[in-house]
């Protein structure tokens, strides 16, 4: 049976989704986007910093559905401009490493929600 997963840690849906849904042990993850969680404003800064914002508010959305940045088996990741591909993937890689990291796909979008520079979506599993 699907399950929804949603937490105040990290920002509520824009639109007609939630944070997250499970099936078992699988877990998918809505695309998170550097909003805080507590005023839904995009964060200040620039690629570096928006992208670290989504990746903690990945890993909130994580911890609700029981699982972590170890169990997470895809992403998919969507920069407004493949010129912050490089500041990107330092972020990322704090979070994934090289080693174990999840396979991934990147795409340059002509806009992204509310104009941000990145958004991040995950299939995991759960603990």
């Amino acid at each position: 049976m699907k399950q929804i997963i949603s937490t105040t840690k990290a920002p509520s849906a824009i639109g007609p989704y939630n944070q997250a849904t499970s099936f078992e042990k699988l877990v998918f993850l809505s695309g998170q986007i550097p909003l805080d969680a507590q005023t839904m404003e995009i964060i200040e800064g620039g690629v570096q910093e928006q992208t670290r914002k989504v990746m903690e508010n990945l890993k909130a959305v994580l911890e609700e559905a029981n699982s972590s940045f170890d169990n997470v088996l895809k992403t998919t990741c969507y920069l407004s401009d493949m010129d912050n591909f490089v500041a990107f993937n330092e972020i990322y890689a704090e979070y994934f490493g090289a080693e174990d990291a999840p396979a991934r796909a990147t795409v340059a979008v002509k806009t992204l929600p509310k104009n941000v520079l990145v958004e991040v979506d995950a299939i995991a599993f759960k603990n």
